[in-house]
C-alpha cells in the first residue's frame, strides 16, 4: 500500500472514529437527561383506588417519567404511610411525591422520607403537625356542601352511591362516574383519625391544584391549606375527581413541580 493510500485510510478511519465518539456523547447525554427527571409516586385518597390515575399516569409516562401508582389499603393512615413508602424506596432516584384528597394526608406524611424531593396536592388535605382528615373537616364553614357519606358499617364509610357522582365526579362521563360508586373502597375510620407526626411541606417544596368546583373539599379550604402550605398553586375548573376528568391539567402541575425539581438537583 502507496503512502498516499495509506494516509486516505487513516483519514476516513479518523473521522469515522470522531463521528462514533460524538454518536456515543450524545446517546450518554441523552441517557443523562432522562435520568435526571425524578420519579413520579401517585396516591390515592378515600373511597377510591388507584385505577382513577389512568390518565395522569398515560401522560407522565409519555413524556418519559417513571411512574408508580401506590395501591392503599385505606385501613389506617400508618398503613397507608409504610404502603407509600415502599412504593418510594422501589423508585431509582429522587421522587415527586402526589396525592389526592386523603392521599394528601399520607403524602404529608410520607413526604418525610429522605428520598421525596417535592410534594403535590391534588385537590387534597395538606395537614399540619397534629391534623387528621377528622381535624379538617370537623368544622365545615357555612354553606359549604355536605359530602353524601353514610353512618359507619363495621369500622368503615361509604359515599350514597345514588350522590356519589353530584358529589364527587360532576364532571366525570356518567359512566366512569356510575362505575366509580359502584367500585368504591371501604374507608376506615381510623384512618381518618390518623394524625400527621411532621408535616413534609415545612421542609420540601410542594405545588398545589385547586378544584374549583370540588364538593368534597370545599375550594376555600384548599386555598386556605395550599397557602399554610407555601405551596406554588394552580386554579382550574373541576370536581373533587379533576385528576380523572382533566388529566392534562393534573400531569402539567406533576410536571411543573418535577421541572423544578430536577433543576434543583443540577
Amino acid at each position: 500500500m502507496s503512502m498516499l493510500k495509506i494516509a486516505k485510510f487513516l483519514t476516513v478511519a479518523f473521522s469515522a472514529a470522531v463521528v462514533t465518539a460524538g454518536v456515543a456523547g450524545a446517546a450518554t447525554t441523552a441517557t443523562t437527561a432522562r435520568a435526571a427527571k425524578p420519579g413520579i409516586v401517585l396516591v390515592h385518597g378515600g373511597f377510591v383506588d388507584g385505577s382513577g390515575w389512568e390518565g395522569v399516569y398515560k401522560i407522565l409516562k409519555k413524556d418519559g417519567y417513571d411512574v408508580t401508582i401506590v395501591q392503599n389499603p385505606t385501613l389506617s393512615l400508618a398503613d397507608d404511610v409504610a404502603v407509600t413508602k415502599r412504593a418510594i424506596a422501589a423508585q431509582k432516584g429522587p421522587v415527586v411525591l402526589v396525592g389526592h384528597s386523603y392521599g394528601g394526608v399520607v403524602v404529608t406524611e410520607a413526604g418525610n422520607d429522605e428520598k421525596v424531593a417535592g410534594l403535590v396536592y391534588i385537590a387534597a388535605f395538606a395537614p399540619d403537625k397534629g391534623e387528621s382528615v377528622d381535624s379538617l373537616i370537623k368544622n365545615p364553614p357555612p354553606g359549604a356542601p355536605v359530602p353524601p357519606i353514610l353512618p359507619p358499617q363495621d369500622g368503615f364509610l361509604m359515599l350514597d352511591k345514588a350522590k356519589f357522582a353530584a358529589s364527587f365526579a360532576a364532571d366525570v362521563k356518567p359512566e366512569t362516574a356510575a362505575f366509580m360508586a359502584h367500585s368504591q373502597v371501604p374507608w376506615g375510620v381510623a384512618a381518618l383519625g390518623g394524625a400527621v407526626s411532621e408535616p413534609a411541606w415545612k421542609s420540601k417544596p410542594s405545588w398545589y391544584l385547586v378544584a374549583k368546583d370540588d364538593k368534597m373539599i370545599p375550594p376555600p379550604a384548599q386555598r386556605n391549606m395550599s397557602k399554610r402550605a407555601g405551596a406554588v398553586v394552580t386554579e382550574v375548573p373541576g370536581s373533587h375527581a379533576v385528576y380523572v376528568s382533566n388529566p392534562k391539567a393534573v400531569a402539567a402541575v406533576i410536571e411543573r413541580a418535577a421541572g423544578k425539581v430536577a433543576a434543583a438537583a443540577n
